[in-house]
């Protein structure tokens, strides 16, 4: 087993306003402090965990919304590279050794080759590989321009970072956005995974988009699974990640180890 080191939310300290870029450089500092916490996703054909998505809490582990009611459009910028780099910082300090999953704000990114740099220079600093990053859309963040979301994700993925369509299938994380840019990986939205071993037209929409994932060489992951039937239909149609309450719970500045995930024992080999 890995050895944990514990992160503190006093790690955090915001960027000064020459890291910013552009008009980024007006918005104010941060008047509050947050931490993550860390849920696995799993590969249910290996049995191991292949990354985990970083969950904004509390300092003390308070529930996302008492960070996210702060973010405004005057911090926005500033907080979602806060939580890049703060992100990365304490996965070193972890010694994760998986893929890290984090959200981004599109709403937030001016230009994208220089909003990352910040995100490069954490990941260099403490060493934490650049193709082990993924970068997801942030679930509830709505983008009515989705060009502009497909351009984001272009540029990230052209500098090394996989990337990743939260809540595919709700909103604009839809097939149009899938005609303009092929991720990494997409996310089924949870409202699709909810109840699928007995709701045949889920059944149908996840095994068509399935199928074209598998042609456009993108992998599917399904979040929120709860039961074991659910798991068990999701393995039928080859949704092989997956993340959930099934496999583990989100583990505040900690991240999981092979021994502490739930394997069902009806999973198939």
């Amino acid at each position: 087993m890995i050895p944990i080191q514990q992160a503190q939310p006093s790690d955090f300290v915001p960027m000064d306003d020459t890291e910013a870029c552009g008009d980024c450089s007006t918005s104010e500092r941060l008047g509050f402090q947050f931490s993550f916490a860390y849920q696995p996703i799993v590969d249910i054909t290996t049995r191991q965990i292949f990354a985990h998505e970083a969950l904004v809490r509390g300092p003390a582990g308070e529930g996302a919304l008492s960070v996210l009611s702060q973010v405004n459009e005057a911090n926005r910028y500033r907080f979602d590279q806060a939580c890049r780099t703060k992100a990365i910082k304490t996965a070193a300090l972890l010694n994760m050794q998986t893929h890290l999953s984090i959200n981004f704000m599109p709403n937030a990114i001016y230009r994208p080759e220089l909003c990352i740099r910040a995100t490069l220079q954490a990941a260099k600093q403490h060493n934490f590989p650049v193709d082990r990053i993924i970068f997801e859309t942030v679930e509830g963040e709505r983008v009515n321009d989705g060009k502009w979301l497909a351009e984001i994700l272009r540029e990230y993925k052209r500098i090394g970072f996989l990337t990743a369509i939260d809540d595919f299938g709700a909103g604009y994380a839809g097939l149009n956005l899938l005609a303009d840019f092929q991720p990494d990986i997409i996310k089924l939205d949870m409202e699709l995974v909810r109840g699928i071993d007995h709701l045949p037209a889920r059944q149908a929409i996840v095994r068509g988009v399935a199928r074209i994932c598998e042609e456009l060489g993108i992998r599917v992951l399904a979040e929120g699974v709860e039961t074991i039937d659910e798991c068990l239909c999701l393995q039928d149609m080859g949704v092989k990640l997956m993340q959930g309450y099934l496999f583990a719970r989100p583990l505040f500045e900690n991240c999981g180890q092979i021994d502490s995930i739930h394997w069902p024992p009806a999973l198939r080999a």
